[in-house]
């Protein structure tokens, strides 16, 4: 049995029942029915997808990887750890495309992202593994944030990220920018392209590619966080996970990320499962992205041998 599992078992059985009940009073109902029918609705869009022509498959693909670019490249890499700087076309373009991710605007998602790192596997982590895969995944979504995220929350400093106009301009027009680039557009141009009927489009491009990228980067607080090797620093639960760095764009690197947050590649390895950081280097060859920020090698192998757990990032 998984130590993990265990644990949490035995703990939930020892929890009086007065405790649970403030637990269940602690959701978000409205949040939990949003995804609620969200999931509903892209169960149906699944079914659905299997009755579209293969270019909607490729539509729906593309805008995939450009909403997540928008969180990987833009929201996470430029704008929460400065680990690169973009000139403004590759602002806007990271803006728009993590506009089509819809998860929440840039201010507020580097806000929450930088008090995961320095609360990282504590009540003031906003998605603390230590409350189970779950919660740590998507379950946090659902519950009001835990006090001690509130207050400690206060003290990390983000006024940086106002200094950009293309983080006030989306902060400031962020609902009508989500409708027209998550579900208006992703909608309407299977119907302008091919004549698709509009609730199809929508179910399929709008609502099923939403929800799968949600999941796919909820992996990194979860699966990032429960599953594989620890070879950069083996007191912090930040994993090193081949399948969320496949699926996530490179972010699968995950203990190398938090020993070395600031590295624009996420990972010592370069392009190796890492299509965030392809796109970045394109930028940098295009002369749109510069001043990127890596991890001296030395340190990285005196870290390794203070800290990491003795094995090696997975096989590539």
């Amino acid at each position: 049995m998984d130590p993990k599992l265990g644990n949490s078992e035995s703990a939930t059985m020892n929890v009086p029942k007065k405790q649970h009940r403030s637990i269940h009073m602690d959701l978000v109902w409205r949040n939990v029915w949003i995804f609620v029918m969200l999931h509903i609705a892209a169960l149906i869009g699944l079914v659905l997808s299997f009755t579209v022509p293969l270019k909607a498959w490729a539509l729906g693909v593309i805008s995939s990887y450009c909403s997540g670019l928008g969180v990987t490249a833009g929201a996470h890499r430029l704008w929460c750890h400065r680990t690169y700087k973009a000139k403004l076309p590759l602002r806007i373009l990271l803006m728009l495309f993590n506009c089509t991710a819809c998860q929440n605007d840039l201010y507020e998602w580097s806000r929450d992202h930088r008090v995961h790192h320095k609360f990282s596997e504590t009540n003031a982590d906003p998605h603390n593994i230590n409350r189970g895969f779950f919660f740590a995944h998507m379950g946090w979504l659902m519950y009001k944030k835990h006090p001690e995220v509130r207050e400690k929350g206060r003290t990390v400093d983000c006024s940086d990220l106002l200094q950009d106009p293309v983080v006030r301009f989306q902060k400031r027009f962020y609902i009508p920018l989500v409708i027209l680039c998550s579900f208006y557009l992703p909608t309407m141009i299977p119907v302008w392209c091919w004549g698709e009927r509009v609730w199809i489009a929508f179910l399929t491009n709008g609502i099923l590619r939403y929800v799968v990228t949600l999941h796919i980067t909820w992996l990194v607080n979860s699966a990032a966080h429960y599953w594989g090797n620890r070879p950069y620093n083996r007191f912090m639960e930040a994993r090193e996970n081949k399948h969320v760095a496949w699926w996530a764009m490179g972010e699968g690197f995950h203990n190398y990320h938090h020993a070395f947050p600031f590295d624009y590649s996420t990972s010592e390895y370069g392009w190796k499962l890492n299509i965030s950081t392809i796109f970045i280097d394109l930028m940098a060859m295009l002369g749109q992205a510069y001043d990127m920020k890596t991890a001296d090698r030395d340190i990285v192998k005196k870290t390794k041998l203070k800290t990491g757990d003795g094995t090696e990032t997975f096989q590539l």
